[in-house]
Order: structure tokens, then sequence, then C-alpha cells
């Protein structure tokens, strides 16, 4: 009966401290304890909690009715033997857990500011560590091995987690540069191999790795675009310091170029201009890493293309020349292996000549790799190693545009055509592109009548074949007519004032007017009838020009010839590209189905930026609004982890809502959400207001009534 005693008492005071209870009734069970105190605790019971009383008068009246000889002599030596033992070890195996979890510090913002204050006002050192800590913490929070029993610090809310990585990245900057002595922005490769013989930063670089790590660490945690930008930003200012770790070097590269491959928004520009300042402060150690990680970046992303990915390659192929742009002789040097290996590959194809080989230089990896290098040709035609890259480039376009000579690569021809056009402009070379597109004209799927019909409209910027169906509509035959005469046009425009026009006009104006005679299509024909005109009014008007003068055509001064008019674009040709021009230009903005991922003036860079903007940039950046979220690293395990008929109805219930972006999973509640773990559970509170208990409430009743019996 003294066992009895022993539960009903630790049921009917539960709020006191589990170990005084175990004592207090290991004391009352060894004395014997009387019958009197026994009523007296069922009494207190009856009060504290009747629905149990009522349960035990129901189910076991015999538990209620007893008398002085229901006690046992022989208690103290029942509860010493076992279960009193198992009791008292659970106990402190409880209290130590609540010790632990006591003794390690929660993060607070205010601790966070009085760190900032510590170290602007006194330049405390350890308010550095501790701040380095909270960095450390916060990045690595969600990690396998992030709950480590011995941490002092701990992290617990979004509102902490956003404080510590918004005062880290906006002041650890100024405070390495500070320890350090060095200045407070800028400096180059040379200033950290000075720095790093000196005591300073054998005393200070662990905390400058500490950060660089970390921060590395959270950026391939990050899922959201506006905290990777902001992070990347803020990151930049401190990218001297990685000339110093070449491990973390390579791999910050290795992110950079991901996020500038694949991002979305304003994180590729962001993300290339880490890049570039990496080139320009840490120079040699990271170029040659830089270029050809970009290019095989490059590579990867320009696999396919369509009307609304054409503008983001074209940013990609920007980017990367304005990154050739930092050091051009080691640019040249990589430039000339890449364009080696276009050789190489195009020569296999033509030596080979099996359906694999011609794969390989007709995929779109192959000529956006040449509209790369053309562009860069192009950019840096002053520079004398680059300009001598432009005739080994000329020589391979030309060679794939008559790799395979069918109908069905018109569009690949054309962009080749288009790639040599920009070429001789650039470098003022001559380059015969009038022959690829003379024989076009000739083949006999331009020159019969079509026999599939008006067909869809043709946007030969995004195609290198067409199916066969397609050769037959009128749509197509207008779209290759219509290019070839805006390319031949380009072609003729260009030299349209040079002394030797009318040996270079020759032989299109002949092959020109035989087209119009053989052709029965009526548009076409009226298309080129134009352009003959327009060849021939320019011709006349370089003869009449040319009649006067006393040069021979080897001597220097022909290359003056109508110097002035060329500066005006007076010539009928240069009059006649411009309308070309700007019918190409409504042609292709009606063919362009949506908007480009990275916006539609992405894709132009400024020559230079200037450090006061670089200023101004940095002291305008808000990265509160990036990081006022409630994410923080390791919350999306639960969510993979969730049962897969969860997400399913959760699924089902967001189909109809109107923002499918939101993911619940995603967000923490903050430290005023969460329940409190003083607040009593659900049953307790059922009972206080004496509603009847649920049957798994019973059941727990019945189990309680069960063990004091048999005890």
């Amino acid at each position: 009966m003294s066992k009895t005693v022993f539960f009903v008492e630790r049921n009917m005071d539960p709020t006191n401290d589990t170990e005084n209870n175990v004592k207090r009734n290991k004391k009352k069970s060894t004395s014997g304890g009387g019958v009197k105190e026994h009523k007296e605790q069922l009494q207190k019971l009856q009060q504290k909690d009747p629905e149990f009383f009522e349960f035990l008068k129901e189910h076991d009246k015999e538990l209620l009715e007893f008398g002085d000889d229901d006690i046992d002599d022989d208690v103290g030596t029942d509860i010493e033997d076992g279960d009193l033992q198992e009791d008292e070890e659970a106990v402190e195996h409880e209290i130590k857990e609540k010790e632990q979890k006591v003794s390690k510090k929660v993060i607070t913002t205010s601790m966070v500011d009085l760190w900032c204050k510590s170290i602007h006002e006194n330049g405390s050192l350890n308010a550095v560590r501790s701040l380095m800590k909270a960095f450390r913490i916060a990045c690595h929070y969600g990690d396998d091995g992030e709950n480590d029993p011995m941490a002092k610090l701990s992290v617990i809310s979004s509102t902490v987690f956003n404080k510590i990585m918004l005062t880290a990245l906006n002041e650890m900057d100024g405070i390495l540069r500070n320890l350090l002595k060095l200045p407070a922005s800028g400096g180059k490769n040379e200033t950290i191999k000075d720095l790093m013989t000196t005591k300073l930063w054998r005393n200070h670089n662990h905390i400058v790795k500490s950060y660089l790590g970390n921060a590395l660490h959270v950026l391939n945690q990050m899922t959201d675009t506006e905290m990777i930008s902001y992070t990347l930003r803020r990151l930049k200012y401190s990218s001297l310091f990685l000339a110093a770790f070449p491990s973390l070097l390579r791999r910050y590269i290795k992110v950079a170029l991901h996020f500038w491959g694949t991002g979305g928004g304003a994180l590729p520009v962001v993300s290339f201009l880490f890049i570039r300042d990496l080139c320009i402060r840490i120079g040699s150690g990271c170029l040659d890493e830089c270029f050809r990680g970009i290019y095989k970046a490059y590579v990867l992303n320009c696999h396919f293309v369509n009307a609304v990915k054409l503008k983001h390659i074209n940013f990609l192929g920007n980017c990367i020349i304005q990154l050739l742009g930092v050091d051009l002789p080691t640019a040249y040097q990589h430039a000339f292996t890449f364009i080696r290996q276009l050789a190489m590959i195009l020569r296999e194809a033509l030596s080979t000549k099996t359906k694999e080989a011609f794969r390989k230089v007709y995929e779109w990896k192959f000529i956006n790799c040449l509209e790369l290098w053309t562009g860069a040709v192009c950019a840096y035609s002053s520079d004398s190693d680059f300009k001598q890259l432009a005739y080994p480039l000329t020589q391979i376009i030309s060679g794939v545009a008559r790799l395979v000579p069918t109908a069905r690569y018109f569009p690949l021809r054309l962009r080749c055509v288009r790639m040599l056009n920009r070429i001789a402009v650039s470098t003022n070379t001559f380059v015969p592109v009038s022959m690829l597109l003379l024989d076009m004209l000739e083949m006999k799927e331009l020159n019969k009548p079509p026999t599939g019909g008006v067909g869809q409209a043709v946007d030969l910027r995004s195609l290198l074949k067409v199916s066969k169906p397609t050769l037959k509509t009128r749509a197509f035959q207008e779209a290759c007519v219509f290019y070839v005469v805006e390319e031949l046009a380009e072609h003729l425009a260009q030299w349209s004032y040079s002394v030797s026009f009318m040996e270079l006009s020759f032989i299109p104006l002949v092959r020109l007017r035989n087209f119009c005679k053989l052709t029965k299509v009526e548009r076409f024909r009226k298309e080129m009838k134009q352009l003959i005109r327009q060849i021939e009014d320019n011709l006349e008007f370089v003869n009449g020009k040319r009649i006067s003068v006393s040069f021979l055509p080897n001597d220097p001064a022909a290359a003056s010839f109508l110097e002035d008019e060329k500066k005006s674009a007076g010539s009928a040709l240069s009059k006649y590209v411009i309308t070309l021009r700007q019918r190409a230009e409504q042609k292709n903005s009606s063919l362009m189905e949506s908007s480009v991922l990275v916006g539609e003036e992405s894709s132009i860079f400024g020559k230079e930026i200037s450090e006061s903007d670089e200023e101004d940039d940095r002291k305008n950046e808000k990265g509160s609004a990036a990081f006022s979220s409630s994410w923080m690293p390791g919350t999306d395990v639960n969510e993979e982890k969730e049962p897969k008929e969860k997400k399913r109805k959760k699924r089902k219930q967001q189909k109809g809502a109107i923002d499918d972006d939101v993911v619940e999973d995603l967000v923490l509640s903050s430290e005023d959400d969460e329940p409190s773990s003083e607040s009593p559970p659900a049953r307790e509170k059922d009972n206080d207001t004496g509603k009847r208990a649920p049957p798994k409430q019973k059941r727990k009743q019945k189990h309680k009534a069960k063990r004091l019996k048999q005890k």
C-alpha cells in the first residue's frame, strides 16, 4: 500500500521537482506512513483531479477502501531494490540535460550591437572573435555537426541570423583592414604578399580565413538570389584577401562562375563583377583559372538557342569579352588555344567526312564559340596580338559555311556570313563573302514555286538547320532572300567608298541580274532590282570621282579616297543599308516571344567602372531588404523528408492559389511565434473547463489505475 502512496503523490503534485518528490516519498514509505495521512492525500487528489478520482471510484473501489492491515511492513526494501534506482537515474539524466541547455548562451541582437560598439569604440579583439564565432554558427546553422554540446553560443531565430549576417558582411571588411593596417579600399596582390611576412598577419590571418571560409559555406547553402547577390557584393570588397588562400580562391571562382552561368535576375551581373574584381586585384594568380573557367561555363550554357535565350547567350559572351580586356597578353594565349581547338574539330570533319564529325561542327556549342571569338577579335582589333587572330578565325568560319552546302543549312551559312562581315568591318580588311551569298540564290530551293504553302514565320537567328517540309514553304524562301539581300548590301556598303568598287561589284551585279531573269517569284525580282539599282547608283558616284584621280592602285593615297564622303555616310548603299537595318529590327522584334532572362539591355557593358560609382554603390546597398526573410541554412532538410502524401495534399491546396512561389516549409517561425514551454498541455486545459476527456485520455487513466492496483 505504501507504493500506492508513492504513485498517487507523484500524480497529485506534477509541478514540484521530480528529485524532491522521490526523496520525500522514500522517507514516507520507509517510515511506515499512516492510513490517516494517505486518506488526506486522496482527498487532495479528489480536489485537484476530480475526474481521475471518479474514474477510480467507478472502476476500482478496492483501491480507495482499505484499513491499517493493508500496510506492508517491508516497504523500504521493496522501493530501494529497483524502481527507485531507475527513477533516480532518469532524474539525474534530465538534470544534466537542463544544465547543458542552460550553459549554452543564446545570441540576441543586443549582443551583436554590443560587440560592434566595443569594436568601433575600443577596438576590442575579443569582440571581433565573438562576432566571428556568431558568424560561423549562423553560416553553419542546420549542418549535421551544428548541434555541438560544447558550443557556448547558439542561434534560434531568423531575426538574429539576419542581424549577424548583415553586421558581419557590412563591417568585417573595414575591421580586417584596420587590424592589418591596410587602406580602406582597393589594393593589389603585392600588398597581400608584403603583408604575409609581417607579425600582424601571423596574429590575425585566422580571422580573415574564418570570415572568407564561412561566407563561402553559406553561399553554397543559399537559394534566394537577392541574398546571394548581396553577399557577393559585400565579399567583393574583401576579394583581395583571397590572394593569401589559393584553395579558397579556387572555390570562390567555381561558385561565382556557377552563379554567373545559371543565376537569375541581377545575380549573373553581380557574379561577373566579382570575378572581374578578382582578376584586377589578384592578377596572374587567378587569371588563367578565370579565363579557362568562364569559357567552360559559357560552353555549358550555350548548347541550345531560341529567341528568348539568344540575348542571354549574347550577355554571357559580352561578359567574357569584357573580362579578356583585363590582361590582353594573357587573354591572347587562351584565345589562340581555344580557336586552335575549333580548327582541329573542323579539320577532323573535312578529313573524315562522317556524320559524327559533321555533328560536332554543326551544333550550337561550336557556332556560339565562333560568335564569341568573333566578338573578341572585333572588340580588340586595335591590339596587334588580337588582330592576328582575325585571319585564322576567318578561315575557320569560311570552312564551316562551305562544309555542307545544302539548302537545309542556310541559317548556319547566313550566321557565318554575318560573322565575316563583322570581322571585315572591325579590322578594315576585305573578306570575300559575296560568293557565299550568291551561291545560295542559285540553289533550286529558292527558284521553284513553294509547294508547302505559306508556312509559319521562320526566325533564322535561332536555327542552324531547317526541316525538309520547311524548305518548301513560302515563308522560308522569303526569309532567305531577304537575309541574303541584307548581308550582301552590308558587305558592298563597307567598300562603297573604295576606289576599286567597280571591280568588287562587277561579279555580284552580273549574278544578281541573272537571278532576276531566272526567278519566277515577282517579289524576289522586285527586291533584287532595288538592290541592283542602289549598286549601280553607287558605282556611278564612285566612277565620277575616280576619273579625276592621278594616283596608282598601290599608292597609299588610295586609302584616303572619298574620306570625307565616308564620314558623312553619303553613298547610295550606305543609305540603303540603314533602311534595311530598320526593317530587320522590326521583323526581329515581331518574332521575339518574350523578354530575356537578364533584361533588355543587360548584354551591354560600359568600358569603365569608376571608383566613385563603386563607393556610391557601397553606401547605398540595402542589405536589410535582402536579409529580411526567415530563411536560415539547413531549413530545407525537413522539406525533403516530408512524406509524399503530404506533398500531394499541399500541391492540391496550392493549385488554386495565386502565388505559387511561396514554400511554407522553408519559413521558420520567430521566437515570438513559437509556443511557450510553460503553457499547460491541452489535456489539463480541457480538465479545467470540466469537459469530458477524450477516449485517448480515458485509456491513459485506466492504465494509471492498473499500475496503482498492481503496486
